[in-house]
């Protein structure tokens, strides 16, 4: 029998913000939940061809916090050449990489909390299309999280049978 993490979304409806800060915070609280209870070497299994592991994922998680809210929202240059691979060297801990993910996720809350509001432009441009709103920041920021937890889902049920959001 497969145990189930199913959780309930958010119901938050009091604002523009309120709802999407909800769902972002949801999101974010799904990918703990699909690495809670594993072990290192489970963390880092590789069970496709590509080097995409739950660990790995965490990791592009945490560099897409910093790239989307520090550098695009907060023009921080520290973060303009992040480097997008999944994989996670062995010198550094699961550990360290789920704390990393976690400091990403309160810098960027930072950066969203100085905002003026969802209409906030980012103070780089993204891409050729120049600067965007914090409202679009956030609805790419909860789609893309949304697409890869679809991607854990399958990996953690492929490592212990557990399935859910």
């Amino acid at each position: 029998m497969l145990e189930t993490q199913r959780e309930r979304v958010p119901g938050n409806d009091g604002g523009e913000l309120d709802t999407a800060l909800a769902f972002l915070n949801f999101q974010r609280a799904c990918v703990f939940k699909k690495i809670d209870g594993l072990e290192e070497e489970q963390l880092r299994r590789r069970l496709v061809v590509s080097d995409t592991t739950l660990l790995g994922l965490v990791k592009h998680f945490a560099d897409g916090e910093r790239w989307w809210f520090a550098h695009h929202l907060g023009g921080d240059p520290a973060y303009a050449d992040i480097d997008w691979s999944m994989v996670v060297p062995e010198s550094v801990s699961a550990a360290e990489v789920i704390a990393d993910y976690r400091a990403a996720i309160a810098e960027a809350d930072r950066y969203i909390a100085a905002a003026d509001g969802p209409e906030t432009m980012t103070a780089l441009p993204v891409g050729d299309d120049g600067p965007r709103t914090l409202r679009w920041v956030l609805a790419h920021k909860i789609a893309e999280i949304a697409r890869h937890l679809g991607h854990m889902d399958i990996l953690r049920e492929q490592i212990d049978e557990t399935t859910g959001r």
